[in-house]
């Protein structure tokens, strides 16, 4: 019994995740503003991947499946809307454990859509993987805004998200990663143009103090989602991946509790009850890691 060396890949986006969303957070705070944030995260990615054109050649692939990555790139920037919604208009403290249930979608995605076997220990390290976020995710006994709305959206995006990786590793193990990244996140650097609709002041209206959060926040949220791509778009095995990219559950409360103070985060100062539900999540987490290697 080995662990796959790829799946190091999205064990490390796990980690750049937390990295990305704590400084974007951070950003946001300093008033980038959501959708100016998401803005410019999403041109991070755009910025970083349609260059690999120039190495691969876009000439080699037909014009006519282009619409693939146009189809995947609206779905991404729709479950991205999503989550940001239910984070905004809710509390993170429900959003999250909701969206746990994506690495059990993702298996049901595969075996429905495109009649791939997912084995019984990757069903059980998906459950596994949902509880464990569900339970460092778990906040204080404060009262939840619009409960209801909140759960209904992440749930959507949860969906979204996980369609979306189910045809990356379906339409891009035929494109080849170095050929399907650039079109999808073109597609969805153009897409997110509409969002700037929804801001208030241009992006010459950023405050310098915030432009030291946005930019390495960009920054690592184009590893994440290269990353993720890369993984799925050359080897596959959605299920797997996504159970090794749970780890990002794990990697946030190690981060906050030893580096929170470095982004201006308090989720440190935490309860003792809420510490042991998330102790015990990571164990869940790495339980669920252990039963992906075959």
């Amino acid at each position: 019994m080995t662990f796959p060396p790829y799946l190091l890949l999205p064990l490390a986006c796990g980690l750049f995740y937390v990295l990305s969303m704590l400084c974007l957070k951070r950003a946001d705070e300093l008033g980038v503003g959501l959708w100016r944030t998401t803005f410019l995260a999403n041109w991070g990615c755009t910025l970083a991947f349609v260059p690999w054109w120039l190495h691969d050649g876009f000439a080699l692939v037909p014009w006519t499946l282009y619409w693939q990555p146009a189809v995947s790139g609206l779905i991404f920037l729709v479950a991205q809307v999503c989550m940001f919604l239910a984070i905004t208009r809710g509390d993170v403290s429900v959003a999250a454990p909701v969206m746990g249930v994506k690495v059990i979608l993702v298996a049901l995605f595969s075996s429905l859509l495109f009649a791939e076997g997912v084995p019984l220990k990757w069903w059980i390290g998906a459950g596994l993987s949902t509880v464990a976020v569900g339970l460092l995710n778990l906040g204080g006994g404060g009262r939840h805004r619009r409960v209801g709305q909140t759960v209904l959206l992440t749930l959507l995006s949860a969906t979204l998200y996980s369609l979306n990786d189910v045809l990356i590793q379906q339409w891009g193990r035929v494109w080849g990663a170095g050929f399907f990244m650039p079109p999808l996140f073109l597609a969805v650097g153009i897409y997110s143009f509409g969002l700037l609709a929804f801001t208030q002041g241009g992006l010459r209206e950023i405050a310098a103090p915030a432009w030291r959060w946005v930019v390495p926040g960009a920054f690592f949220n184009a590893l994440t989602n290269g990353g993720i791509v890369i993984s799925l778009a050359t080897w596959g095995n959605a299920t797997a991946v996504n159970i090794a990219y749970s780890a990002r559950g794990l990697f946030s409360v190690l981060v906050v509790w030893l580096a929170g103070h470095w982004f201006a985060n308090s989720e440190r100062h935490a309860g003792r009850g809420v510490l042991v539900s998330r102790l015990i999540g990571a164990l869940a987490i790495l339980a669920a890691i252990a039963l992906v290697p075959s």
